[in-house]
């Protein structure tokens, strides 16, 4: 208990913030191979989605009001393990599986409740960045070769230099129609959200002394019909955007928690249906305000308006879009405009693409970046900003990391090279990309799948989802099987399976949307089934509850062949891949 501790370590590559975005770009990183540190302030992961502000996860299906447009790869896969365990949407339990994927994932060292506090730099490069880790009074140096900030607020900018804006661009600047006709610093806001419980009896509330008064209804956003949904409220409880949204948030808070109670005591006390809540009673205040907008990074590809409405069809594409640009009003509600404009809902493709060159910066070769601080104009961002897009992002910066440190070049590079391996990388990860189809390895070539109902070439149409009027799947019913027989017998290393996870249903946990969330897996999903090569079992399973399922091989092989055993419900189940490599 003397003198602080510096504690140095090493990695090939370290991202900063470990929100949705952060996890994925870590997880995807590390899983190909690279050393990883993730960097996080909290004391639980998963950012906005964590327990510590409960928002859920959205994305291009816009609460799957857009069928099968939901996002796959890492975020697919948290989600169906989430709603294996924790099928009463506990944000504690969510933050647990978070925590596990990431602390034990090989190749991660995770140091939570560490903040980013300095970055030494040289010419145009991050050498090392030190944070302060609060809970053991270390400081915490860490030296890579590529950094990832997906903090959000975009901390290495300042730290390092990289190029960043904030605000919202002129409309002459990027020839933006959505835009302001003069540009100005203001963001949306952030804010503080609550949550309630019907406990059975009457409970009464006492208002804190310093709490907001709103007696009429007509004092809250949206009138009456504003406040209806009282389990967990409010998204509009919003202030901040014309203050500075980083170095104000003590302050902001302050006036959230105001409003937060105020508004309880309206419903309880003075709303002219306090009937309805006579039994409810708030279980939980948010206290750390959840943030919209701060710094965004410029990278080689500003992302605009008019990319979004042109379907971002960019060569170097390695994720997508679709909520649609939702600009809050940056007055929040403190200002009574915002009882008309709490919001503006302007549509997008769906899905529209998203370039590689809003991922890295434009001026510090080292630096990328995923989530909200990416590459866009405030318009863009709009869209962008959420958590679901954010996560794909983070993957695809994973991914470009891990092929930047094996081939030695920086991320500009990998955009340069190796841009179509790093697209079929994402595909072969589950992850999809619009208009572009996955390709396979050579011991693919010539390979004959056939199966006890249907053409089992779609297995390999490159396709893994439905997409338009198209399913790309090849529907099975138990005890179903599909076969792929090789060209010639040869070593395979592994074997991969796309099962149907019903892409059309909602995934999404939350407690503000109606409950039309699956509160169980989807019963089509595949729960066992059976792998044999050469007539031999290699593997086989009872308690499966992935989409995305990789089995080791290690043999040289002719033939290999899945038996469908049993699912989740349903007596019947699809498959929309299957390869070997």
């Amino acid at each position: 208990m003397g003198k602080l501790i510096l504690e140095k370590h090493k990695a090939d590559f370290c991202v900063i913030g470990g929100g949705t975005a952060g996890i994925c770009a870590a997880i995807s990183a590390a899983r190909n191979g690279v050393k990883v540190i993730l960097i996080h302030d909290r004391p639980v992961l998963g950012g906005n989605a964590s327990s510590e502000m409960r928002m859920h996860i959205s994305g291009a299906d816009v609460h799957n009001k857009i069928k099968n447009m939901r996002e796959t790869g890492l975020i697919e896969e948290m989600r169906l393990e989430n709603l294996r365990r924790n099928p009463n949407k506990n944000f504690s339990i969510f933050d647990t599986i978070l925590y596990e994927k990431v602390k034990f994932e090989k190749n991660i060292l995770l140091f939570l409740n560490t903040s980013c506090l300095s970055a030494k730099t040289k010419g145009s490069k991050i050498l090392k960045v030190t944070g302060w880790q609060l809970t053991t009074q270390k400081y915490i140096e860490v030296t890579a070769k590529i950094f990832c900030d997906c903090s959000g607020d975009g901390i290495l900018a300042p730290l390092s230099g990289a190029k960043y804006r904030v605000g919202r661009e002129a409309k002459k600047e990027f020839n933006e129609s959505l835009a302001p006709d003069r540009a100005n610093p203001y963001t949306m806001g952030m804010t503080c959200l609550f949550s309630a419980e019907n406990t059975g009896k009457p409970v009464k509330f006492e208002p804190p002394k310093w709490a907001n008064v709103y007696k009429s209804c007509e004092d809250l956003p949206y009138g009456r019909s504003g406040h209806e949904w009282i389990k967990m409220g409010y998204w509009w409880i919003e202030m901040g955007g014309k203050k500075d949204t980083i170095s104000d948030t003590e302050e902001i808070r302050d006036e959230l928690l105001k409003t937060v109670y105020g508004i309880w005591d309206h419903i309880k006390n003075h709303c002219e249906d306090r009937k309805k809540a006579v039994n409810w009673d708030l279980n939980w205040v948010q206290f750390l305000p959840a943030k919209r907008e701060s710094r965004r990074y410029i990278g080689a590809h500003v992302l605009s308006q008019n990319d979004i409405a042109a379907e971002g069809r960019f060569d170097d594409i390695v994720a997508y879009g679709g909520w649609p640009m939702d600009d809050h009003n940056s007055g929040g509600i403190g200002k009574r405009e915002y009882v008309k404009t709490a919001t503006i809902f302007h549509k997008t493709p769906i899905p529209y693409g998203i370039p590689f060159g809003m991922l890295y910066s434009k001026n510090i070769k080292n630096l990328m970046f995923a989530g909200r601080d990416a590459s866009a104009t405030h318009m863009a961002f709009s869209s962008t900003r959420v958590m679901g897009t954010g996560g794909i992002m983070g993957e695809a910066a994973g991914v470009a990391a891990s092929i930047a440190v094996k081939k030695k070049v920086s991320p500009a590079q990998v955009k340069e090279k190796y841009i179509k391996e790093l697209q079929q990388s994402l595909i072969n990860e589950d992850c999809y990309i619009p208009w572009l189809t996955q390709e396979y390895s050579g011991i693919m070539n010539g390979a004959q799948l056939t199966s006890s109902s249907g053409d089992a070439s779609v297995l390999i149409d490159g396709v893994n989802r439905p997409v338009n009027e198209i399913s790309h799947r090849l529907d099975l019913k138990n005890n179903g099987w599909v076969k792929c027989r090789l060209k010639k017998s040869c070593y395979v290393k592994e074997l991969t399976l796309i099962f149907d996870s019903m892409m059309e249903k909602n995934l999404q946990m939350s407690r503000h949307q109606k409950d039309d969330q699956l509160a169980k897996l989807p019963v089509k999903l595949v729960k066992a089934f059976i792998v044999k090569a050469d007539g031999k079992t290699i593997f086989t399973s009872d308690d499966n509850y992935q989409r995305y399922v990789k089995i080791g091989v290690g043999k040289k092989i002719r033939t290999i062949e899945v038996k469908l055993t049993g699912t989740w419900g349903s007596k019947k189940t699809g498959i929309y891949a299957l390869w070997v490599k």
